[in-house]
This record gives structure tokens, C-alpha cells and sequence, in this order.
């Protein structure tokens, strides 16, 4: 273990400053450790990205430390998460993935036991929606304060602390005695549960490499989908069993009860910032010297300005980026659609086909099985051209345009299973018809939210994360609204012409990620916050013929 290793995986630069090397006073931008004098001329440069990249990772490779106690982290580190072993790192990302599922499949979970609700507390329909809708309404509220706190005390006291309250209002929601009560823990259940949906993901950033990442992801991304399609197969096969509504809210304390005891035994720590101030901290034990430090730990910001900047950067982020706002839009309304569906497919398989509550729940199976397939696509397709296309633009990245291949397929997919699903569920036809139409839904959703995310995350790089956080904010807001006037609208133009509505509404969206892979280069370049726009768009020339192999 060295304290002065240089690391290569650090995206900031933080050498001392030269005045007279431009390169220099270009890394010292994003030092955490700036003067007054530095502060202000920061402030001034309109080079935001240094102004929002990640602190607090030590000099980059090739570079120096500040000082001889600087603690760093080598590459081949055996305490950085890239270096640990494949299989070990596969399990942490199997792991995240569980916690979002928790997560999601409780968002759901009371679906098939709503008629039970309604009546032991007396109220309708509307008020029965939101035992759902709150619990999404408490993701907008979770990334804000998870994400920041994460990147404080690591991912893994904020996993502990969050599945520990977590755990507490499920048994809150299983003891209920009223409307209140439950719409309470609800909501506060959901705030906490949102903790893996805003660090999950960080945790595959701490653990993979870019070659890696995109298949974890596209394993990971099934997490959130597999959650709300079997949460109302389970309650409802529960409530059809003469089961008490109870018991449903206490498998969700037993499911989050056994992820924190996981979590605690088995879950490393892997940011690399939090992992050098336990390093710094234990050289200094041992060795007496408290002159040891970790780049964390000099951060001039007190508590109140890095909340500040922390909270408030998503929507700055937001609001100044029109690609970043049609993003947003587009992969909102598809996440309103998914908690909707929940409130229309009783409508057209209870009300109209006459299944029961367990039956109906397992119609939702098919949206997960078409996500599963469009992994499998993703995996051996894209994925796989995706790859032709790094070797062609070597050494450059390739642009990322390419990462929305997949979703010039999926978003007519998106709109056209609306349509099928629409037209199909007269209760004369055969229920397989609209039964069907949930596996291009579920595959055309995987390939929207996979393409739009990387696209994302490529585009932006050093402020991808204040993109991602503003969009699941958003996002969450659908998922939560759409649910409140879904049964209204289904009730009122019927099933074929509300799901004619939201086809349509697709229909308008649907040209966005065309708009994106055809102009997206000219949109980076008029950024300010994508550093991406000075890159190459096509292949070099001695590799022209791979590279249109890849497009």
C-alpha cells in the first residue's frame, strides 16, 4: 500500500498549480483544494464541466501528488474496485440489482390487494391509487438527498441506513390502523427505497471499467422492470389465497430485512474518495503522523454550499439543455406509461376477460419477458457492433450518436404496442391478443431507457450525473401522476381510445432519438455542458470500412 501511488482511473486532474503551464492551471480548475483568488476565477471560467467533475479522486496518471501525504490509489490497488475479481465484482453488481428490484417490486405490490384495502379502510378508488403513487412520489425526494450523501460517506453506510428505516415503515404499513397512516409510510417508504435507484447505479461506475459497464448495465436495467411486473402477480395470487392484505406489507419487511442483513456482511465499499479517507485515516493511526490526508477531506466547501451545489446542479443542468429536456420528456412519459398500465390492465383483464386478481397479476409477465429479450438483443447485436465501433474510432470514443441505434427500432416498437394493446382488448376478442402486445412494450422500453441513458451519460461525461439525477426526479413525478387519472381515462374513453391517446402521444415523441442521431454532433457542439462536441463523427479514414460496418 502506497501513499503516493499515482491512479489512473481518476477523471479530475489536480496537480499544483504553474501559472505558467496552461495545462496546469487548467487541471487546477477542478481541485478541490483552491484559494479565494482561484475560487473566483473559477467561478468566472465558462469551462463548467471542470466546475462540476468529481472531486476528490488524487492526481491522475502521470501526474503528482500534491504532497508526499497525499494518499492515492494505483490501478492494480488491490482496495480499487476495478481491480477486484471479475466474479467478485459480477456479485456486487447482482447485489445492486436485488436492492432496485426491493425497491420496485414494493412500488407495485399493492396492486392486487386493493379491493382489500378499500375495504378495511373505507375509501375508493382514487385513494386506493395512492398506496402506489406515493410510494413513486418518494423517488423524487430519495435521489436528492442519497445521491449527495453517498458521495459524503460512501455507498454503503447510505445502503444501511436507508434499508434500515425502509424496513421499519414496511412494518408500519403492515400494522396500519387507518388511511393516514399507511398513505404515510407509503411515501416515507418510498423516499428511503430510493436509495439503490440513485446509487446502484454509482456502484456500477465504482466497480466496471467502459469496456465492461454497458453489459452490466443492460443486466442491471432489468432490475427496475422485473420489480412493478411481479409485485401484482405475488399480491395477487396472495389476496386470491384468502391471505390478509397484512401479510403482503410483511414480505416486503421480510424481503428488505434480508437485503440489509446482505448488504451489512457481504457489500464493500466502493467509492474511491471515501475508500482514501479510511486509508489516510489508517495510515495516520499507524504510523502517528497526522500530516497523511486524503483529497476528500480538504474540500473548502462547508456543508451548506456543497448542498447547495449538489442539489440545485441537476436542474441548472436541465434547464440549459434542450436535447437534455426532450430526453427527459420522452423517458418520462414512457416511465408514467409502465405505473399506468397498472391501473388499465384490470380494467381491460379483470373487468373485461373476468381474471381474478392473481391471473391478472401474471399478465404483466409478458412486459418483463419482452425487457429480458431485449437484454438478450442488446447483449448479442448492438452491444457487439457497438464494440466494431470503438475498435474503428480508436483512440478517439465514438461519438455517442451510436448509442442510439436501438432506439430509432424501439420508439415506433413503443408506440405500436399502444395501438395493438388498444384494439385488442375488446372483451370479444381473444385475451392473448392485448396479452402479446406486452413483449414488444417491454422489449421497446428496455431499448429507450438503454440508448437514452448511455446517450447520456456519453454526452455529458463529467456532469452525467446531475443529468441522471434531474431526469429520475422527473421521471418520478410521471410515475407517480400518471397512475392518479389513469382508471378516469380508460373509464372514459374506453380502452381502445386511451390507449389510441398514448400512441399517439408517442407517436409525437417518438422522432426524438431521429433527431438526436441526426443532429446530436451539431447540439453537443453548441453546448455548455457537453464536452463532447470537438470530437470526431465519423471514423478515420483507414478504418472507414469497419466503422460503416458498426453504423
Amino acid at each position: 500500500m502506497s501513499a503516493t501511488a499515482p491512479t489512473t482511473f481518476s477523471p479530475k486532474s489536480r496537480t499544483p498549480f504553474d501559472p505558467s503551464n496552461p495545462a496546469t492551471e487548467a487541471s487546477s480548475r477542478s481541485s478541490t483544494i483552491v484559494d479565494p483568488e482561484d475560487r473566483r476565477r473559477e467561478e468566472q471560467d465558462e469551462d463548467v464541466n471542470s466546475e462540476f467533475e468529481h472531486e476528490a479522486y488524487g492526481p491522475a496518471a502521470g501526474e503528482k501528488p500534491v504532497d508526499p501525504f497525499e494518499v492515492t490509489m494505483g490501478p492494480d490497488d488491490p482496495d480499487n474496485p476495478k481491480s477486484w475479481s471479475r466474479p467478485y465484482r459480477w456479485y456486487i453488481t447482482m447485489l445492486s440489482a436485488v436492492l432496485v428490484l426491493n425497491a420496485t417490486f414494493a412500488s407495485s405490490a399493492p396492486e392486487g390487494i386493493i379491493p382489500d384495502l378499500m375495504q378495511q379502510f373505507s375509501f375508493g378508488q382514487e385513494v386506493a391509487v395512492l398506496t402506489i403513487a406515493l410510494f413513486v412520489a418518494g423517488y423524487c425526494v430519495g435521489p436528492l438527498i442519497w445521491g449527495p450523501l453517498s458521495e459524503q460517506i460512501g455507498r454503503k453506510p447510505v445502503f444501511l441506513i436507508s434499508f434500515f428505516v425502509y424496513t421499519g415503515f414496511q412494518v408500519g404499513c403492515a400494522l396500519s390502523q387507518n388511511t393516514a397512516s399507511i398513505l404515510i409510510f407509503r411515501f416515507l417508504g418510498g423516499t428511503f427505497a430510493a436509495a439503490p435507484l440513485a446509487n446502484s447505479g454509482a456502484v456500477m461506475s465504482d466497480v466496471w471499467d467502459a469496456d465492461t459497464r454497458g453489459k452490466a448495465l443492460a443486466l442491471f436495467t432489468l432490475a427496475p422492470f422485473a420489480g412493478p411486473t411481479l409485485g401484482p402477480t405475488v399480491s395477487g395470487f396472495m389476496a386470491v389465497a384468502g391471505v390478509s392484505w397484512r401479510w403482503v406489507f410483511w414480505l416486503l419487511t421480510f424481503f428488505a430485512g434480508a437485503c440489509l442483513i446482505v448488504t451489512f456482511f457481504t457489500l464493500p465499499e466502493t467509492f474511491v474518495p471515501v475508500i482514501l479517507v479510511k486509508r489516510a485515516q489508517k495510515l495516520r493511526k499507524e504510523t502517528g503522523d497526522d500530516r497523511y490526508w486524503a483529497p476528500l477531506e480538504r474540500s473548502t466547501m462547508s456543508t451548506g454550499q456543497r448542498i447547495r451545489h449538489i442539489l440545485g446542479r441537476p436542474f441548472v443542468v436541465l434547464a440549459r439543455e434542450p436535447m437534455l429536456i426532450a430526453i427527459t420528456l420522452y423517458m418520462s412519459f414512457i416511465y408514467g406509461c409502465i405505473y399506468l398500465l397498472f391501473e388499465a390492465y384490470p380494467i381491460v383483464f379483470t373487468e373485461g376477460h373476468h381474471f381474478n386478481q392473481g391471473i391478472t397479476g401474471l399478465t404483466f409477465l409478458p412486459i418483463f419477458i419482452g425487457a429480458a429479450l431485449g437484454v438478450a438483443a442488446y447483449l448479442v447485436f448492438f452491444n457487439r457492433r457497438y464494440e466494431r465501433a470503438m475498435a474503428a474510432f480508436a483512440p478517439h470514443p465514438v461519438p455517442p450518436e451510436y448509442r442510439l441505434e436501438l432506439c430509432l427500432w424501439a420508439s415506433p416498437m413503443f408506440a405500436l404496442s399502444f395501438f395493438w394493446f388498444g384494439w385488442t382488448s375488446y372483451p370479444s376478442v381473444s385475451y392473448w391478443a392485448p396479452l402479446l402486445a406486452g413483449v414488444p412494450l417491454g422489449m421497446s422500453i428496455i431499448f429507450l431507457f438503454l440508448g437514452l441513458f448511455n446517450y447520456v451519460i456519453d454526452a455529458y461525461l463529467f456532469v452525467a450525473a446531475s443529468a441522471l439525477s434531474s431526469m429520475t426526479v422527473v421521471r418520478s413525478l410521471f410515475g407517480a401522476g400518471f397512475p392518479l387519472f389513469a382508471t378516469q381515462m380508460f373509464d372514459t374513453l374506453n380502452p381502445r381510445w386511451a390507449s389510441t391517446l398514448l400512441g399517439c402521444i408517442a407517436v409525437v415523441l417518438g422522432p426524438i432519438p431521429f433527431v438526436l442521431r441526426a443532429y446530436g454532433h451539431h447540439l453537443r457542439k453548441n453546448s455548455k455542458y457537453a464536452p463532447t462536441g470537438d470530437q470526431p463523427t465519423r471514423p478515420p479514414a483507414r478504418d472507414a470500412e469497419k466503422g460503416a460496418q458498426a453504423v
